[in-house]
């Protein structure tokens, strides 16, 4: 479809038209703001594809928020989304499908409290 065609260049459409932060999941998972360059992120799986991982990462960019309510938002977003891929990196591949649970772990142990 369109938007696989040329992920950087939706992503930034969107956001530039909507006047927000885009991020779009995926195999090099785009973040794109207005007036901002966009950040691609490249760690991360296939087994980010599983239900439920793309709430893990909505919840732990909005809970980055909650943390940071001045930072930038298209900078959290590219946090958010390299935390995300790191975790799912550090993660051995096989036995099934990533639980959103194990994904969670994964992530809060990159970066202890």
């Amino acid at each position: 479809d369109a938007i696989q065609a040329d992920r950087l260049a939706a992503a930034q459409t969107l956001a530039e038209r909507w006047n927000c932060t885009i991020l779009l999941k995926g195999s090099g998972t785009v973040v794109a703001s207005p007036g901002s360059r966009p950040l691609i992120n490249l760690s991360g799986h296939a087994a980010l594809a599983t239900a439920g991982t793309g709430d893990v990462l909505a919840g732990w960019l909005g809970g980055l928020m909650a943390q940071a309510p001045l930072a930038p938002l298209h900078e959290l977003a590219g946090i958010a989304s390299a935390w995300h891929g790191d975790a799912a990196d550090a993660l051995p591949l096989g036995g099934g499908p990533l639980r959103a649970s194990r994904l969670i772990e994964a992530m809060a142990k990159l970066h202890p409290a």
